[in-house]
């Protein structure tokens, strides 16, 4: 393996060679020196080397990048996959009532979801929700305002939807 100093070290050699060779023969021409010296030095064989691992390494990266798009989409189906599962476990549970499920390796408890802020119209709620430049509403306000009993024409809270909590061993 070249290493940074292999690399300086041969270099050094070679520009030493180089300026040896033009003092004691000062009419060489270019194809001659170049000739001559590749027979001194290792120096060129070294960066066909460095070259040819680059390119391995470039063919590397991009096996490598084609392999993680790759299982970036196979990560996203398992993940949209498992999110299916456990909607149709808790739609079931929901279905027959059926609070908790007990396994050897886990429990499953179905839970009331937090309370979700539901707009019924936007143009009837107090400007202090809205959120200036470009104005929008402040959805995070308005919900604590509602959270805190408050009453907001246009907008109120609705149960949230029932999810599963799952706790393993």
């Amino acid at each position: 393996m070249i290493t940074a100093e292999i690399l300086r070290n041969e270099t050094i050699l070679y520009q030493d060679w180089a300026e040896r060779l033009k003092a004691e023969f000062g009419d060489l021409d270019d194809e001659t020196l170049a000739d001559t010296l590749e027979g001194l030095s290792s120096l060129p064989e070294m960066v066909e080397e460095l070259i040819r691992s680059g390119l391995d390494d470039e063919a590397l990266g991009t096996g490598l990048k084609n392999r993680i798009a790759d299982m970036s989409t196979r990560l996203e189906r398992f993940q949209s996959r498992a999110r299916r599962k456990r909607e149709l476990a808790c739609k079931a549970m929901v279905a027959v009532n059926l609070k908790t499920v007990r396994a050897p390796d886990f429990t499953a408890g179905l839970r009331q979801g937090a309370p979700r802020l539901a707009i019924s119209d936007e143009a009837r709620i107090p400007e202090r929700f809205q959120v200036p430049q470009p104005p929008r509403l402040d959805r995070q306000s308005l919900a604590a305002a509602l959270k805190c009993g408050e009453t907001v024409e246009g907008a109120c809270l609705e149960a949230g939807s029932p999810h599963i909590s799952v706790r393993t061993k």
